[in-house]
């Protein structure tokens, strides 16, 4: 627990300006962000009495070690940057909201010569229109099942329409009625377009002035005795406003507006988000939050803002926002609203009328949803808590391991050697932290030396960013100034960081030079864990502590779980430590380990895989999956095909002599398959027909 007075600004050396600071742990993590309209006053808040802290904040100020500050020039432009570092560095004592799925939205691909109507999830992208979100995919379903009567719009994927096209014919709702079928050329792309744009329009709120066209249509048509398509105008028109109905009018005068509110106690706090277009709820989705930082109604109002907008534009940002508390700085954060949507935004709170009534609504919501999560999660805190208690008890650990790491070793047979990095912190997984390894220190099948390479590996480059952060000074062990090594990250990692903005305090730690380490995320191997837990029993577990004993490192414990009773070994320890069956923390552990076993499977498999799909054509240069088909069409199997001349590999439609020659060049030099064997009567299978899966063609394993 470090002393806030041990790393305190000296006086007058912060700035009397907005900006944003960082607090950092020993680690140089950034475990907390803040804003300020005066850097001064705020961070002076900081360091007073301990005793005056809230408790959440004292928590921080002695988790830190370091604090960082970078002045801006506006209000607007910290509110900016304090988002961008939340999301960039996600610190452990910022509030974060949380849910336990990706909400559906009901997608238009504009961006497509064809456009298409489906349901997606996860990341925005560029060039689609999204409406929602909604509680469920089946409700998107229903909603464009009706919808899809009037605006016949592409549903298919690119196979499909890429197939139709190729065949001639389209698909089952081509047939219907539910589809254009602009694959065969039944409407041309502006008209296929036209469709989107409608469909989007009527989606959008714009319902009445569609329906009243459709109306007179029908009426036109009856006049004219065109009586068919002026009972499928009549159908269509029952489509639409049951398609309506399914999202009552909620507000008058067809209002564009978000509804935000907030029900929360000590611990936590849920949000939920009504999304209003056109006077109907379109869209609601919900948040649950730990309040780890000293917060009230309004600053979880501000941050609830920053989640929902601060990847938005222009329309996405309705014209009016209603919350039931405005934040602290309200000129400054509608400000930077109306800058997302490129014009102005109304902020407030609903005094009266119909928005306050639907407002107690969307609170009644909220505070249901922190019910449920509490009813989830009461038993699930206490639970963790206990195993991690249990662990620490069982190991001789000082504290509990908030952080686990644990290593397993997959094969097959010695062939595709890997290994699989796991972590969990508080008793969760933690999957940005996944890490994949390729054993390369020898070839065949030794778990216990892929172990202790393994964990060498990850702790060398432990030590080399504890170096270069310059926390201590390390005799560099062997081959630790490179890469982990061979390590795969499970995550795509984040790109180093750009040299530090002007304003950046005096002392601040080098990030100017732009090393990955100075960033202060958490997807590195420079966080420690307290506990390294292996899959396996004694020999694994001395391999383990071995590689940490040869790197000089003695304060992070070791333990290892065999699968076949379940036993806790430890170093040096002749009998294992048998925890209950019933135990949270032999519970924890399983989780673990199966954890780090399934991660490592996967990757195996992957590159099992990729390796099994490889043939020897595959080198040839110049031959395509056209050609090879064909080779293999002709002669039946590779094995017959490495039997052939370069005569008769020339009789293949589509051969030269010159690819003819490089493809019996690249057979004579790739080594036979080796023959398949029956297992059940020992018998070698012949391959006359098709391809074992080596020599291009498949087999079932």
């Amino acid at each position: 627990m470090a002393d806030p007075s041990s790393y305190r600004p000296k006086p007058g050396q912060i700035p009397d300006s907005p900006g944003v600071y960082k607090f950092r742990d020993e680690h140089r993590r950034v475990i907390y962000v803040g804003k300020a309209k005066s850097l001064r006053q705020r961070l002076a808040n900081y360091f007073q009495d301990l005793a005056g802290l809230h408790p959440r904040t004292r928590t921080m100020v002695t988790t830190a070690a370091s604090v960082e500050w970078t002045v801006v020039s506006t209000e607007v432009e910290a509110l900016q940057l304090e988002y961008s570092w939340i999301k960039e560095f996600d610190p452990r004592f910022n509030v974060k909201y949380r849910d336990d799925k990706s909400y559906p939205y009901l997608a238009v691909t504009l961006n497509e010569d064809f456009p298409r109507v489906q349901v997606m999830r996860g990341q925005k992208r560029k060039g689609v229109r999204y409406f929602g979100p909604y509680s469920h995919a089946w409700a998107i379903r229903d909603t464009v099942d009706l919808l899809l009567r009037v605006f016949p719009v592409r549903t298919c994927s690119a196979g499909v329409f890429k197939n139709a096209e190729r065949t001639g014919r389209p698909c089952l709702l081509g047939y219907i009625g539910k589809c254009s079928a602009p694959c065969v050329g039944r409407v041309s792309p502006e008209e296929h377009r036209e469709l989107a744009e409608d469909f989007c329009d009527f989606m959008a709120g714009r319902t009445g002035t569609y329906i009243r066209r459709l109306e007179k249509d029908m009426m036109v048509a009856a006049e004219d005795m065109e009586y068919e398509r002026a009972a499928r105008l009549r159908d269509d028109i029952e489509a639409l406003k049951r398609a309506m109905e399914k999202s009552a009018v909620v507000l008058a005068d067809a209002t564009d507006a978000d509804l935000i509110a907030v029900a929360e106690d000590e611990l936590e706090a849920a949000v939920q988000i009504f999304h209003v277009r056109g006077g109907r709820v379109r869209g609601q989705r919900g948040w649950v939050t730990d309040k780890v930082e000293a917060v009230d109604t309004a600053g979880l109002v501000e941050h609830a803002l920053q989640q929902l907008y601060g990847d938005e534009t222009g329309d996405a940002v309705p014209k009016e926002v209603l919350v039931p508390a405005l934040p602290e700085d309200v000129e400054a954060v509608t400000q930077w609203l109306g800058g997302r949507r490129g014009s102005n935004v109304s902020l407030r709170i609903p005094q009266r009328g119909d928005k306050k009534a639907l407002m107690e609504t969307v609170g009644r919501n909220a505070q249901q949803a922190l019910v449920l999560h509490k009813t989830k999660r009461a038993s699930d805190l206490t639970t963790r808590s206990r195993a991690l208690e249990e662990i620490a008890e069982a190991l001789g650990l000082q504290t509990a391991p908030l952080r686990i790491e644990c290593f397993d070793i997959s094969h097959l047979q010695g062939e595709d050697v890997v290994a699989s990095m796991v972590v969990f912190e508080d008793g969760l997984p933690r999957k940005s932290e996944y890490r994949r390894f390729q054993i390369r220190g020898f070839e065949g099948q030794d778990d216990v030396r892929s172990m202790h390479e393994v964990v060498s590996r990850r702790f060398k480059r432990y030590l080399a960013e504890r170096e270069r952060t310059g926390e201590w000074a390390v005799e560099e062990p062997d081959g630790a100034a490179g890469r982990a090594d061979g390590a795969i990250p499970g995550a795509v990692p984040a790109p180093g960081e750009a040299p530090a903005a002007p304003g950046t305090a005096p002392g601040e730690a080098p990030a100017a030079l732009g090393l990955a380490d100075e960033t202060g995320r958490p997807k590195k191997f420079a966080y420690p864990p307290q506990l390294v837990v292996v899959d396996g029993g004694r020999p694994q577990v001395a391999a383990a502590r071995r590689a940490l004993d040869e790197l000089g490192i003695d304060d992070v414990a070791v333990c290892g779980l065999a699968k076949r009773l379940e036993e806790v070994w430890l170093p040096d320890e002749e009998d294992p430590v048998v925890l209950p069956r019933s135990s949270e923390g032999l519970y924890l552990l399983q989780r673990v380990r199966d954890t780090a076993h399934d991660f490592a499977i996967r990757y195996q498999r992957s590159k099992r895989s990729k390796r099994i799909r490889t043939s020897p054509l595959d080198d040839v240069p110049g031959l395509g999956d056209t050609r090879k088909q064909a080779l293999i069409k002709h002669f039946g199997s590779v094995k017959r095909l490495r039997q052939a001349t370069i005569e008769q590999i020339c009789e293949v439609p589509g051969l030269g002599r010159k690819t003819a020659e490089a493809v019996a060049v690249a057979l004579a030099q790739a080594a036979p398959a080796a023959p398949a064997v029956n297992t059940a009567t020992g018998e070698i299978i012949e391959d006359d027909g098709g391809g074992t899966a080596q020599d291009g063609g498949s087999r079932d394993d």
